[in-house]
């Protein structure tokens, strides 16, 4: 009988870290898309400036239209997953009617586009913007800005497989320990087995 409440346990778990990873990649999608929409409309260039820097133009807008690609990507994922998770949710067999499970690598995917490569792409567009806007007028802004951002991009970068890191040593942990407990209990109903 527990066993089949430790797993429900888990199977709701699994709902209410779905809903919250597709509430997250929303808010932060629909944030930094934004904002890179509203950086390549306002950059204001002239081509007088810019006629020797063409190549760093293109990079920009390659890169702001990735990141609001990613993100659009992870919000329409969001969007169409979110409500059916919320409506069951919301019911009495809310484990059996939600398809979070089905759908976890869409769940994934939204995830790892708004909260990985959508923020990576944000940063290097920031530093991309920061050349383009600022190099003509000043060398230096163009690289204290670089300055500035190669450590937190290694920083990000550090953290994201840090983080994924122990996520994976944490479910690896958790599936051991829940194996051990399924081998003592095989064991436990063994031998009483073999006393009858």
């Amino acid at each position: 009988m527990s066993t089949s409440l430790d797993t429900t346990a888990v199977r709701w778990k699994h709902l209410q870290l779905s809903r919250a990873k597709l509430k997250a990649s929303s808010r932060t999608s629909a944030l930094l898309s934004g904002f890179a929409m509203v950086a390549m409309v306002e950059v204001s260039l002239d081509k007088e400036t810019l006629k020797d820097r063409e190549g760093l133009v293109i990079a920009f807008c390659v890169c702001t239209t990735l990141l609001v690609a990613v993100h659009m990507l992870s919000l329409m994922i969001s969007t169409c997953i979110l409500p059916n998770l919320e409506a069951a949710s919301s019911t009495r067999d809310a484990i059996v009617d939600s398809p979070h499970v089905r759908l976890k690598y869409y769940i994934e995917a939204s995830w790892i586009c708004s909260t990985l490569l959508g923020l990576l792409l944000f940063l290097v567009d920031i530093g991309l913007l920061c050349w383009v806007k600022f190099y003509p007028i000043s060398a230096m802004a163009a690289y204290a800005a670089t300055a500035v951002l190669a450590p937190l991009l290694f920083l990000f970068l550090l953290f994201a497989v840090h983080f994924y890191r122990s996520l994976a040593d944490h479910s690896s942990e958790r599936v051991n320990e829940q194996l051990d407990d399924l081998n003592a209990e095989y064991e436990m109903l063994k031998s009483k087995s073999d006393v009858v």
